[in-house]
């Protein structure tokens, strides 16, 4: 429970140092003595629990104002939680609180473990509520536009945040699909250059006769068709960041040029005779194993060594564990919004098809298989037929020895999406030991490399 503020509203004084002294173990006790004190501390505090006397008064003021806070409270504070405090023979006032939004009530002559109990009931339901909140968790589930909340894609926004203020080249490297560029951007957003421009160009995409051009720029009159002077990316990057996807495709005598400027920070169109400086930033991306292609001549050792001064791996889908749901969702709300289409979310088959997928091309599948999905559908939910998926809804259970098979089955795919494909971590989440558990993986035949990731510790590294 990260938020244990509770607010104790009461013109009695013995009583509130009595929960005060019995609660402060357990909880950030407040106290206010009137509506004034508890509206101060509300505003200021913003407490997750009030307990409020029914018949709280003050001299001269109206003979219930313990009811007029509470609907300030409903009204102005809808996650906060209201316990109301009342004597036995106003039971009937309580009841009317309850309907009013109060959570709960007790009754006077205090006792404080009844009043212990209630208090753990409301902050769990404040707990739930809060966690379901619009947007309550984006700032542990996102990154500017980088989506998740699993370790290995955490590791990445920790690298961002190290890297991002400095003018490090980086090396981006992971499968296609994996949101290499998104990494890349958020690099530069969250750096010193961020209001400069940010310029991505896929060394794979252009001809080569075509990319020095591209990257470098030409004078007027340089080749056939150079009618005028032209800036390259690099120059256009002045200030901010060069974002160099699929480097590993980068021809022989580019990567020279390219080795030069990260060494002096010039340019020299084609062309021409003037070495330029440029103050640009450069991040690389790449899908292949550039140390392989070093050994076998198609990369310089000299550029590989100047553009990895820091290293990120962007893991694949299959090794981020519940980020696939999370993604899913994401896109889900995303193209509903955007393309006003009332759709309430994912069938439980169309679930079971997205985790049994094998999703090959990563994030930019899963989120065009959405896409795709809510523009096409008529239905309130996506089914798999949507996603253009096998459906791999369960058989009807004929017998409860059926049923308890397919209940074994889901626990053991849904302990293994959660940690991982990490066999010794399931295991002992469902309760039994490590070879029981590969007995069971024999049993409904289940490959749990499937849900493993590559960045495990040596001494939890599983076999399958």
């Amino acid at each position: 429970m990260s938020d244990r503020r509770l607010l104790i509203v009461d013109d009695e004084e013995s009583i509130r140092n009595q929960l005060k002294w019995g609660l402060s173990g357990d909880y950030d006790v407040l106290t206010a003595a009137n509506l004034d004190e508890a509206r101060r501390v509300l505003r200021d505090e913003k407490p997750s629990v009030v307990t409020l006397d029914v018949m709280l008064s003050a001299p001269g003021g109206p003979s219930d104002e313990g009811l007029i806070l509470l609907d300030e409270i409903v009204d102005h504070y809808p996650y906060t939680k209201v316990i109301m405090v009342t004597g036995n023979d106003n039971r009937e006032t309580a009841l009317s609180a309850l309907q009013r939004g109060a959570v709960d009530w007790y009754a006077k002559p205090i006792q404080l473990d009844e009043l212990k109990v209630i208090l753990r009931r409301a902050f769990h339901v404040r707990a739930i509520e809060e966690a379901r909140r619009p947007g309550a968790h984006d700032a542990r589930r996102r990154y500017h536009r980088l989506v998740g909340e699993s370790e290995a894609i955490r590791k990445v926004f920790a690298l961002v945040q190290r890297v991002a203020n400095t003018d490090a080249t980086v090396l981006i490297a992971g499968e296609n699909g994996t949101g290499k560029e998104l990494v890349a951007h958020a690099i530069h957003a969250t750096s010193r250059r961020s209001a400069g421009p940010f310029v991505p160009i896929n060394c794979g995409a252009i001809p080569e006769n075509l990319l020095e051009s591209e990257l470098f720029g030409h004078e007027k009159g340089s080749f056939t068709d150079a009618h005028r002077t032209r800036e390259g990316r690099f120059e256009l990057a002045e200030g901010g960041t060069i974002f160099l996807d699929e480097i590993g495709e980068l021809p022989t005598h580019l990567q020279v040029k390219l080795l030069r400027f990260l060494q002096d920070h010039v340019v020299e169109r084609v062309g021409g005779r003037e070495s330029l400086r440029v103050d640009a930033r450069v991040v690389a991306a790449t899908n292949q194993d550039l140390q392989a292609a070093q050994r076998s001549g198609k990369f310089r050792e000299d550029l590989y060594y100047r553009l990895s001064v820091v290293n990120i791996a962007v893991p694949p889908l299959r090794e981020r564990g519940d980020d696939l749901r999370l993604l899913a969702e994401y896109f889900l709300d995303y193209y509903a919004k955007h393309y006003k289409r009332k759709i309430r979310g994912f069938t439980q088959a169309a679930l079971r098809a997205i985790q049994a997928h094998a999703w090959p091309g990563n994030v930019r599948e899963l989120e065009n298989r959405v896409q795709r999905a809510v523009i096409l559908t008529q239905d309130a939910y996506l089914h798999p037929e949507d996603l253009e998926l096998a459906a791999s809804e369960p058989p009807p259970a004929r017998t409860l020895q059926d049923a308890r098979e397919e209940a074994e089955r889901t626990l053991i795919v849904e302990a293994l999406t959660r940690n991982a494909g990490n066999i010794t971590r399931a295991a002992r989440e469902i309760d039994v030991s490590r070879p029981t558990f590969h007995d069971l993986l024999h049993k409904h035949g289940i490959d749990a490399s499937r849900y493993r990731r590559s960045d495990l510790p040596e001494e939890e590294a599983e076999e399958t």
